[in-house]
C-alpha cells in the first residue's frame, strides 16, 4: 500500500495528482507529449498533462478498426480555493480569503492544519507547482461562546471559513503578521511581486495513514477520487507491459466536483482530441473513426458510498456495498450514472477474469445520489460507459476512509478490463 499512500501524500492538488501520474508513467517508459506539439503516433506509451488533467494511452504496432478501452477518473477534490486579492488582516490576524470548491463537508475542515497547493504563474510566464507548509487553520468558535454548537452547525461561508495564517499580538509595536502571499512566495522561492496569479486549494496537512484494528483501512484526504486515479494509472502501466494489440487509455480529468465544464474537465475536448488525432495519424477515414468510437467502452471510476453502520437507513436496504468487498458497479434509473446492462457486464467480466469480487450500488429512493463524469463523457462521445468505484466512508470530508484491499481489487479489475479483448 505504500505506493498508493505515497501518491496520496504527493498529490495535494489536482495539478500535483496529474504531475505525479505522469511521472509514474514516464518512469515506466511512456513518452511525455504536449497538446501543442505535432502529434507523435509512434507505438508504445504516451502521456500528456494539461493543467490538472492527465491523459495516457498505449499505441499498438498497427492501429486497426477495433474498440478502444478507456478508464476515466477525476483528479480534483472538494476544498477551499484561494481568492484573488486574498490577503487581509482582522484584529491583528493575517487571514486568507477563500472560496468553497465543490461539496465539502464544511465542519470537517475546522481545527486542522492546512496547506495551500496548486500552481503559481510568474510575470515571466513560468508556472510552478507549489505546496506551502501547514500554516493555515480555520478555528472553531469555543463552545463557551456558542452553547448551541452541538445542536447544529451551519457556518456562514463568507465570514466563518477564512483561514488564519499568522498573528501579531501587538500591531502597535510595528510587528506585521506574515500574509498569505508572502507565505506562497517564500515557498516558491520567488518574490511576491513576481507572482501574477495562482490556482491554489487547501489540503489537510496530515499524511495518509493505515488505521483500524487490522491496519487495513486507509484514512486520507482526496480519496474521492485519487482512489480511482492511482489504480487507473497503475493498471494502464501494468497492462502496457503485455504489448497490447489495440489502443488502451486512461484519462483523469479536473473539475468534476464543480460540474466538469472546463477545458480540462470531462465535458471538455481533450479526450476526443487525443482519440481523433491518434486515429487520424494512423490513416483511418472519418467513417472508420466513428466505427472505433461507437464500438469502444469506458469505465468511469469514481468513489462509491459504503453502507454506514450508524446511518444504514440512508441506503437501499437490499443493494449496498461494504468496504473491503471489492469495487462497486453503480446504477441509477435517472441516469445519474451511465451504467447499462451491457457496460456493466463488461466490467463484471473483467472482475471475473481478475478473480476480484464485485458489488452493486443503487440509491435509496428518498436519498438521491450524486453524479460522475460517466454521463457527461458518454453523452459527449457516444461511447458506452459503466460507472464503478470503491466504497468509502466520510466522502467529501477533509479526511475520508477506504479499505486497502479495495485499492488492489480495483487496480486488478482495471488491468483485466484493459486486457479483456485479448482473452476472449
Amino acid at each position: 500500500m505504500s505506493a498508493f499512500t505515497d501518491y496520496l501524500d504527493a498529490s495535494p492538488s489536482s495539478f500535483h495528482a496529474a504531475d505525479e501520474a505522469k511521472n509514474q508513467l514516464v518512469a515506466a517508459g511512456f513518452t511525455e507529449l504536449s497538446a501543442t506539439d505535432p502529434w507523435d503516433n509512434s507505438p508504445g506509451g504516451h502521456v500528456m498533462v494539461v493543467g490538472g488533467a492527465v491523459l495516457a494511452w498505449w499505441v499498438p504496432e498497427k492501429i486497426t478498426v477495433s474498440p478502444i478501452r478507456i478508464v476515466g477518473a477525476h483528479t480534483d477534490s472538494p476544498g477551499f480555493k484561494l481568492k484573488p486579492q486574498a490577503e487581509f488582516t482582522a484584529h491583528g490576524f493575517s487571514q486568507a480569503g477563500v472560496e468553497v470548491y465543490g461539496g465539502a463537508i464544511l465542519s470537517s475542515w475546522f481545527d486542522r492544519e492546512l496547506v495551500l497547493a496548486g500552481t503559481v504563474t510568474l510575470a515571466s510566464g513560468e508556472t510552478l507547482l507549489v505546496t506551502t507548509p501547514p500554516a493555515l487553520r480555520i478555528p472553531h468558535l469555543a463552545i463557551h461562546l456558542d452553547r448551541s454548537a452541538n445542536q447544529g452547525f451551519s457556518p456562514d461561508k463568507q465570514d466563518h471559513l477564512q483561514p488564519i495564517v499568522d498573528v501579531a499580538p501587538d500591531p502597535s509595536l510595528g510587528a506585521d503578521p506574515i500574509g498569505v502571499l508572502e507565505l506562497i512566495a517564500t515557498t516558491a522561492d520567488v518574490r511576491a511581486r513576481d507572482i501574477v496569479t495562482y490556482d491554489l486549494i487547501t489540503c489537510d496537512a496530515q499524511p495518509a495513514a493505515l488505521t483500524g484494528a487490522a491496519g487495513n483501512l486507509i484514512a486520507s484526504g482526496r480519496l474521492d477520487n485519487l482512489s480511482s486515479v492511482w489504480p487507473a494509472i497503475t493498471a494502464l502501466e501494468r497492462a502496457s507491459k503485455t504489448n497490447p494489440d489495440s489502443i488502451i487509455m486512461t484519462c483523469c480529468f479536473d473539475h468534476e466536483e464543480v460540474g466538469s465544464s472546463s477545458r480540462t474537465g470531462a465535458g471538455g475536448p481533450l479526450l476526443e482530441q487525443v482519440i481523433r488525432r491518434t486515429l487520424t495519424a494512423a490513416g483511418l477515414s472519418t467513417d472508420e473513426i466513428y466505427q472505433v468510437i461507437n464500438s469502444s467502452i469506458m469505465v468511469s471510476a469514481d468513489a462509491a458510498h459504503s453502507i454506514h453502520p450508524n446511518y444504514a437507513q440512508r441506503h437501499d436496504p437490499h443493494t449496498f456495498p461494504i468496504m473491503g468487498s471489492g469495487p462497486v458497479v453503480k446504477y441509477n434509473a435517472n441516469q445519474r450514472y451511465a451504467t447499462t446492462s451491457e457496460s456493466a457486464a463488461a466490467f463484471i467480466h473483467a472482475c471475473d477474469q481478475a478473480d476480484v469480487p464485485v458489488q452493486e450500488f443503487v440509491s435509496n429512493n428518498d436519498v438521491p445520489c450524486g453524479s460522475t463524469i460517466g454521463p457527461i463523457f458518454s453523452t459527449r462521445t457516444g461511447i458506452s460507459t459503466v460507472d464503478v468505484g470503491i466504497p468509502l466512508l466520510s466522502m467529501h470530508s477533509a479526511r475520508e476512509l477506504c479499505h486497502a484491499d479495495d485499492i488492489d481489487f480495483l487496480t486488478e479489475a482495471l488491468r483485466a478490463f484493459f486486457e479483456a479483448d485479448r482473452y476472449e
